[in-house]
């Protein structure tokens, strides 16, 4: 309801307006590019909009989807579909930057409106939105939390993870996993090297990093890194 007070939507399927080939000043998108019909229809939403901003991991970073370009998808279509034979599917699942010019983009695995709101009203004083960079680490020192890395001995993502949540998982005693993509200069591999101190398998520190955001080059390096055996 916030949003509807400042802008005129005039394309949100779920919300009732319907007009995809409207020309509009911000484009707010979601989802990876996993098909050749998603990869039309990212060029026409470029092509009406000022601004493309792409919201949430699979757009951004991927996401679920993109866990298929790291194994076998002919073999799971196969195994899911009778007639695999009319799936129409690209050979990977892809972020949209891939394909067009994105503007900004807001990560997060869901993202919150707070986050949309803010670059929002940014955008429309006409000021370039500042987006948050800094390391969970540093939102659990705002509000006192304790490290559950440090303090648990769990295999904690907040190092190379940026914020946006809140610290919500630590503020719970769970460690993060990552969910909003990684921090302005991460430092992945030194990370991979605790949680190797803390006893984990290679497979499981790799599964850490090529998770939700597994197409974000910080993340994808560092993953494949620890599945090669490379220190």
């Amino acid at each position: 309801m916030t949003l509807a007070d400042r802008v005129d939507i005039v394309h949100f399927a779920e919300a009732g307006p319907v007009e995809p080939q409207a020309d509009v000043d911000i484009a707010f998108v979601e989802g990876s590019i996993t098909t050749p019909d998603e990869q039309e229809r990212i060029q026409a939403v470029r092509a009406n909009s000022r601004y493309l901003v792409t919201i949430g991991a699979c757009a951004t970073a991927g996401g679920v989807q993109a866990l298929r370009n790291n194994a076998d998808a002919p073999a799971w279509i196969a195994s899911v579909y009778a007639s695999p034979q009319f799936i129409d599917t690209l050979a990977t699942s892809t972020p949209v930057s891939e394909h067009v010019r994105v503007d900004y983009e807001l990560w997060g695995c869901p993202i919150n409106s707070r986050q949309v709101l803010a670059l929002l009203r940014a955008m429309l004083f006409g000021v370039a939105p500042a987006i948050e960079r800094d390391s969970v680490c540093l939102e659990c020192k705002r509000r006192g939390n304790v490290c559950v890395l440090v303090a648990q001995q769990q295999p904690c993502m907040g190092p190379v993870t940026q914020t946006g949540c809140g610290a919500l998982c630590p503020r719970f005693g769970r460690d993060c996993y990552a969910c909003y993509g990684p921090a302005e200069n991460p430092n992945p591999d030194s990370l991979s090297r605790r949680f190797a101190g803390l006893g984990l398998m290679p497979e499981d520190i790799a599964r850490r990093f090529l998770h939700i955001n597994n197409h974000a080059p910080a993340f994808a390096m560092a993953g494949h890194k620890v599945k090669a055996g490379k220190p």
